[in-house]
């Protein structure tokens, strides 16, 4: 049986080191830095769904599933609300204050040889992670979930 865990592509605690809203009214661009200053990350944000600024400590995850159980998805889609009446199953998402889904698109090798780059898009929000292969090699063209938690 899979375990959440098993869902959970990326886990990360990011310091946010930059908010730039220079280009849209309601989406920054934010950069952090991981707490082992492995990973850095770039992520357009929605500020008017999940307002954050510079010092804030950021809970990212990058996940293939919501169920807690780590199975894959039904098809229904996360917001389905029969999923979440009373009764309903809690999910991955219940326990974040931002939930977005998207595609890993791109991967790059660093600069150095020894990181890679990926890069995410969630309906044109764009997200870019770079850090140790090990961190990321997890990671892999396909549809994931971005959870979000201060």
């Amino acid at each position: 049986m899979a375990t959440a865990g098993d869902s959970q592509l990326f886990d990360e605690h990011f310091t946010v080191t930059s908010f730039d809203q220079s280009k849209y009214d309601r989406v920054a661009r934010i950069g952090g830095t991981s707490g082992d200053s492995q990973t850095v990350m770039t992520l357009d944000i929605n500020t008017e769904l999940y307002p954050c600024s510079v010092g804030d400590n950021l809970h990212v995850v990058l996940a293939n599933s919501l169920s807690l159980d780590g199975s894959k998805d039904d098809g229904k889609g996360w917001r389905d609300v029969s999923r979440n009446g009373p009764g309903g199953e809690t999910t991955l998402a219940d326990m974040f204050d931002y939930v977005c889904h998207g595609k890993i698109y791109k991967f790059e090798d660093g600069d150095d040889g020894n990181t890679i780059k990926a890069y995410v898009s969630f309906g044109g929000l764009l997200m870019a992670l770079e850090g140790p292969y090990k961190k990321l090699t997890p990671l892999r063209v396909d549809y994931v979930y971005l959870l979000v938690k201060k």
